[in-house]
């Protein structure tokens, strides 16, 4: 993990941020020695969310075929 100087990234913002882009490490912004931000390059990968879902659902009985009873919504 590399740090820069706020100044100093102000500077070379663009420069910075292709350079994190094609090493993807993170890059700390400090402020008087202190961290201020943190530059991290775009992780472009889709969330999967079936996984942490899969085994808290359950089917009860027939959810496919249609039911005998009218709605009210359907009058």
């Amino acid at each position: 993990m590399q740090t820069i100087a706020a100044a100093k990234f102000k500077a070379q913002c663009l420069a910075l941020i292709d350079e994190v882009a094609q090493t993807n490490e993170v890059l700390v912004i400090t402020k008087h020695g202190k961290p201020l931000a943190k530059l991290v390059p775009f992780e472009n990968k889709p969330k999967n969310y079936e996984k942490p879902l899969k085994s808290k659902a359950t089917f009860i009985g027939d959810v496919i075929s249609p039911i005998d009873v009218e709605w009210d919504a359907n009058k």
